[in-house]
């Protein structure tokens, strides 16, 4: 076996692990191509879900379990809402309190299309939980 070939072996035998590795414990993004937070839904799906959950971006980056919490462990957003200008906030600042975000994760059009993707779809489970308790959505009085 040549020196060249050995090489392109081994990159081959080192690449399959990373690959599935890489694929492990991810989902695909569930919004609709067509939706304007699409390209939002990607950006955090690549960027913010190593550390953050979201459903409807596919990520599990939280902690389920208090116990093997780690330090990279960002809030869930699937039970946490949040709003536009302080998702941007977090972006810009690396989070809200000293843990290990980094500062400008995303600039630009990036941070504001994923900013408007989680005030959107930010605390799902939160409402859900919210109208159980209340014995489900509140209505209103549209007369007068």
């Amino acid at each position: 076996m040549t020196k060249s070939s050995r090489r392109a072996l081994i990159s081959i035998l080192v690449a399959v692990p990373a690959l599935g590795l890489s694929a492990c414990g991810t989902e695909d993004v569930k919004v609709a191509q067509n939706d304007p937070n699409y390209r939002g839904a990607e950006l955090f799906h690549a960027r913010c879900g190593a550390c953050h959950s979201l459903d409807v971006a596919g990520t599990q980056g939280s902690a389920t379990n208090v116990r093997t919490r780690e330090n990279k462990d960002g809030p869930n957003f699937n039970q946490r809402k949040e709003d536009v200008q302080d998702v941007l906030y977090a972006i810009r600042n690396g989070g809200f309190s000293t843990g290990p975000m980094p500062q400008d994760i995303l600039v630009g059009q990036d941070a504001e299309q994923v900013a408007k993707f989680v005030a959107k779809y930010s605390g799902k489970q939160a409402d859900e939980a919210t109208q159980g308790q209340q014995g489900g959505p509140t209505q209103t009085n549209s007369g007068g």
